[in-house]
C-alpha cells in the first residue's frame, strides 16, 4: 500500500497547477478513478429505455474523464485516465470530448493522439466534430489542415458533411479553397444534394462571384442528379438581379412555377426590386398584385422596396398610401421603412409629412436612428428651409443620445455650403477633426466647391492639399471639382497637372473630372486638345455623358462655327447619348449668332417634336442673335428708319416656319417684363418693337387666351 501511493504521489507532483485549481486530497484524487458501483449507477440514473446502451460510459466521461482534462489537459495522466475508467476510444467517444468544454489545444492532441490508436480511424463524424470546434475557435489555418485530411482519408464524406464543409470555409472567406474541395469531394466521394449545391451558392453569393452563380445552375440542371428548389431559384433571382440580367431573373421566376415550386416572399421581393430598377413600374406592381392573390404575405421589406420604387417613380401618393395600409392592416413596421418614406416625401417636397411622420415614430414604438436624422436634415436643406432650422435638429439628434456620424456631417457642410455660409460648414469641418472623424472626403468636396464659387481658390486649394495629406490621396471627385476651379480661374496648367498627378497616384479619372479638364480647355479656346481628351476618355474605358458632348459641342460652336457644331450635333443623334435640350440651344445659339436663322427655326421645330420645351436659354439664344443684328445694322443707317425690319424680318421667319407661335412671342415679352432678359436691355427697345410688330398678325382673342395660360 505504502508503494501504491508513491506512485500517485510521483504523478501529482508532475503536475504543477493541480494545487492551483483543484486543492484535493490525495485519496479524493483516486476515488476520481475508481468505476462506481452498480448500486450507485441505478441510484443516480434516471430511467431511459433498455436499448440505452451507452449511458452509463457517457455519465462516467462526463463525471470524471472530464475532470481528469481540465485538470492534467492531454498527457499521460489523461491517457492512464481512460484506461483506469475502462473507456474505450472509439468515435462516440472523440465525438463527446469535442463537445466538452475544454481548451482547444488539448481537443487538437486528444484528436490526433486518438488518430494514432491501432484499429481506429476517423470517420466523418469525428472530423466535422473537430472542424466545428476549430472553426469556433478560429484556427482556420488547422481547420484547412483537417479538412484536408478528410478528403484524403479512406472515409466516407456524405453530401450533409460536404454542405457544412462549404459553409466554414465560406464563412472563413476562403472562397477558392471551398470551389476547389467541392469538387475533389464531388469526383472521389459523393454526389452533392440540392442542399451541398445551396450552400455553394450561397456562399459564392456572399462574395459577390455573380457570374459563377448561374455556372453551377446549369452544372445543376445538366447533370440530373438532384434539381433546384426554392432556396435556390431565390439566390439565383437575386443573383440575376445584381448583374442587371433581369430576362434571366423572370424565365427563372417563371420557371420554378411551372416545375410546381411556389415563389417565396423573399422571391417575390427580389423581383419587385429587380422592376422598380429597370424602371418596368407596372410590372413591379403586377408581381405585387400576384403575391396577395397567391396569399403570399409581404413583410416589411416588400413593403419597404415598393415605397422606394413608388418614390422613385415620382408615385408618391401611393408610397404614401402603402404605409397609410400598413398601420389599419397592424402590419410590423421598421426604421428602415420610415428612412426610405421620409426620403420619398423629401424628394416631393412634403416637408410637413416628413415632420409629422417623424413625430409620430414614437407612437408607431419606431426609435429614430442616425439615419433618420440625417435623412430629416436632408430634406430641410433641399425645402430651402432656413440653414438655422437644421442647425437645430443637428443639436436635437445630439440631445436624443444619437451620435452623429460622418455623413451627418458631410450633409451639414454641404447644406451650408449650398445656402452661402460657408464659414459655418468650415467650423463644421474642424468640429470632425476634434470628434476623431477621419477625413471625409465628400465634406471636403462641398467645401472646396463652395469656395471655388467663391472665386477663393487658394483657400480652395489649402483645403486639397490638407485632405491629401491627411488621407494619403484624395478621391476621383474631388480632383475633378478642384481641376474644374482651376480650368475656371485660368489656371489650366495647374489642372492639367492635377489630372496627371491622379493619374500617377493611381486614382482612375472619372467622367467629372475628364468633363473638368475638357471644359477648362474649352474656356481657351483648346477645342482640338479637348477632342483629343473625349477620345483618350474613350480609349481608358471612361464612358462620356451627356455633359461631356454638350461641353465639345460648346467649344465647337463658339470657336469654329454652326458648320462644326451641326456635324458633332448629327453624330451625337446616331450615338448612344442623344442630345439633350441644353444641345439643342448650344446648337441654335450658333445658328443665330452666325444669321443662319430658317436653319435656327427648323431646329427649333425639330426641338419642340423631340419633346423639349423651349426655356429661358432658348430665347435667350434668339433675343441674342437679333440685338446683334439690330447692332450692326445701326452703324450703316438711321435708327429710326430701319431700326424694326431685322427685328420684324426674324420673327416673320420664325413664324412662317411654324417654329414660334404666338404662344412663344409672349412668353419672350412676359418673361422680359419679369426681369428675365435684364441682360439684353440694351436691345430692348428694338426687340420689343419688333415683337409687337408680329403681335398685330395675330387676333386678340388668341393673345388674350395665351396669356390666360401664362
Amino acid at each position: 500500500m505504502v508503494l501504491r501511493s508513491n506512485v500517485f504521489r510521483r504523478a501529482l507532483s508532475s503536475t504543477t497547477a493541480l494545487c492551483q485549481r483543484f486543492p484535493q486530497t490525495e485519496n479524493e484524487i483516486v476515488q476520481m478513478f475508481q468505476v462506481p458501483s452498480l448500486k450507485e449507477d441505478l441510484t443516480d440514473l434516471p430511467t431511459y429505455p433498455k436499448s440505452s446502451r451507452n449511458y452509463r460510459s457517457i455519465r462516467t466521461l462526463d463525471e470524471r474523464f472530464i475532470r481528469i482534462l481540465k485538470i492534467f489537459k492531454w498527457g499521460p495522466d489523461a491517457e492512464k485516465a481512460l484506461e483506469v475508467l475502462m473507456l474505450k476510444v472509439d468515435h462516440r467517444l472523440v465525438r463527446e470530448i469535442m463537445k466538452v468544454d475544454v481548451e482547444i489545444s488539448v481537443k487538437i492532441q486528444f484528436f490526433k493522439w486518438a488518430g494514432k490508436r491501432k484499429n481506429f480511424e476517423h470517420d466523418s463524424t469525428t472530423y466535422m466534430a473537430f472542424i466545428r470546434c476549430l472553426e469556433e475557435a478560429g484556427l482556420v489555418g488547422e481547420m484547412w489542415k483537417t479538412i484536408q485530411d478528410m478528403v484524403r482519408s479512406p472515409c466516407i464524406i456524405g453530401s450533409t458533411e460536404l454542405s457544412e464543409i462549404v459553409r466554414v470555409l465560406g464563412k472563413a472567406k476562403m472562397v477558392n479553397k471551398a470551389c476547389s474541395i467541392f469538387y475533389q469531394i464531388k469526383a472521389r466521394k459523393c454526389k452533392p444534394s440540392s442542399n451541398a449545391y445551396n450552400s455553394m451558392i450561397m456562399m459564392l453569393m456572399q462574395e459577390g462571384h455573380y457570374d459563377k452563380v448561374h455556372e453551377l445552375y446549369n452544372e445543376m440542371c445538366n447533370e440530373g442528379i438532384c434539381f433546384p428548389d426554392t432556396i435556390t431559384y431565390c439566390a439565383l433571382i437575386v443573383a440575376l438581379g445584381k448583374l442587371g440580367r433581369e430576362d434571366s431573373a423572370v424565365r427563372l421566376f417563371d420557371e420554378m412555377k411551372e416545375n410546381g415550386l411556389q415563389p417565396t416572399t423573399k422571391i417575390y421581393t427580389t423581383l419587385i426590386g429587380i422592376f422598380f430598377k429597370s424602371g418596368k413600374f407596372e410590372k413591379a406592381l403586377s408581381v405585387f398584385c400576384e403575391m396577395k392573390d397567391k396569399r403570399c404575405t409581404p413583410n416589411v421589406f416588400t413593403y419597404t422596396e415598393m415605397i422606394k420604387g413608388l418614390g422613385e417613380a415620382g408615385r408618391v401618393e401611393e408610397a404614401y398610401g402603402l404605409f397609410l395600409d400598413m398601420q389599419r392592416e397592424s402590419c410590423m413596421l421598421d426604421v428602415v421603412l420610415v428612412n426610405n418614406l421620409i426620403n420619398v416625401l423629401g424628394k416631393a417636397g412634403r416637408l410637413d409629412d416628413v415632420i409629422k411622420l417623424f413625430n409620430d415614430m414614437g407612437s408607431l414604438h419606431i426609435t429614430p436612428n442616425v439615419v433618420t436624422y440625417n435623412s430629416v436634415i436632408k430634406v430641410l436643406f433641399q425645402s430651402k428651409s432656413h440653414a438655422s432650422d437644421a442647425a437645430r435638429w443637428f443639436e436635437k439628434m445630439k440631445e436624443s443620445g444619437i451620435v452623429p456620424s460622418p455623413y451627418t456631417y458631410a450633409i451639414l457642410i454641404d447644406g451650408f455650403c449650398k445656402t452661402n455660409r460657408v464659414e459655418k460648414a468650415l467650423l463644421l469641418l474642424e468640429e470632425m477633426d476634434e470628434k476623431g472623424f477621419p477625413p471625409c472626403p465628400a465634406a471636403y468636396c462641398s467645401l472646396i466647391d463652395a469656395l471655388g464659387k467663391a472665386r477663393r481658390y487658394e483657400a480652395a486649394y489649402e483645403l486639397f492639399l490638407e485632405l491629401k495629406e491627411n488621407c494619403g490621396s484624395s478621391s476621383s471627385r474631388v480632383y475633378a471639382v478642384m481641376i474644374k476651379h482651376f480650368g475656371k480661374c485660368g489656371r489650366l496648367n495647374d489642372a492639367i497637372d492635377l489630372f496627371d498627378e491622379m493619374k500617377q497616384l493611381g486614382c482612375s479619372p472619372d467622367v467629372y473630372a475628364y468633363n473638368a479638364l475638357m471644359s477648362g480647355m474649352v474656356r481657351v479656346s483648346m477645342i482640338n486638345e479637348a477632342l483629343s481628351l473625349l477620345r483618350t476618355m474613350h480609349e481608358q474605358g471612361c464612358s462620356p455623358d451627356i455633359n461631356s458632348y454638350n461641353i465639345i459641342l460648346n467649344g465647337l460652336a463658339r470657336v469654329n462655327g454652326p458648320n462644326r457644331a451641326m456635324e458633332m450635333f448629327a453624330r451625337m443623334k446616331n450615338s448612344n447619348v442623344k442630345p439633350d435640350a441644353v444641345s439643342y440651344n448650344t446648337v441654335l445659339g450658333a445658328l443665330s449668332r452666325a444669321g443662319m436663322f430658317e436653319e435656327a427655326a427648323k431646329l427649333m421645330k425639330e426641338m419642340k417634336l423631340k419633346g423639349f420645351e423651349y426655356d429661358l436659354i432658348t430665347y435667350s439664344s434668339i433675343l441674342e442673335a437679333v440685338g446683334k443684328i439690330d447692332e450692326e445694322q445701326m452703324q450703316l443707317v438711321e435708327y429710326r428708319r430701319v431700326s424694326s425690319i431685322p427685328n420684324e424680318l426674324f420673327i416673320m421667319r420664325f413664324l412662317a416656319c411654324g417654329a414660334l407661335g404666338p404662344q412663344a412671342l409672349i412668353k419672350i415679352t412676359y418673361s422680359w417684363h419679369l426681369g428675365y432678359g435684364r441682360r439684353f436691355l440694351r436691345f430692348s427697345g428694338p426687340v420689343v418693337f419688333g415683337v409687337q410688330t408680329a403681335f398685330t398678325k395675330v387676333h386678340c382673342s388668341s393673345v388674350a387666351a395665351v396669356l390666360h395660360e401664362l
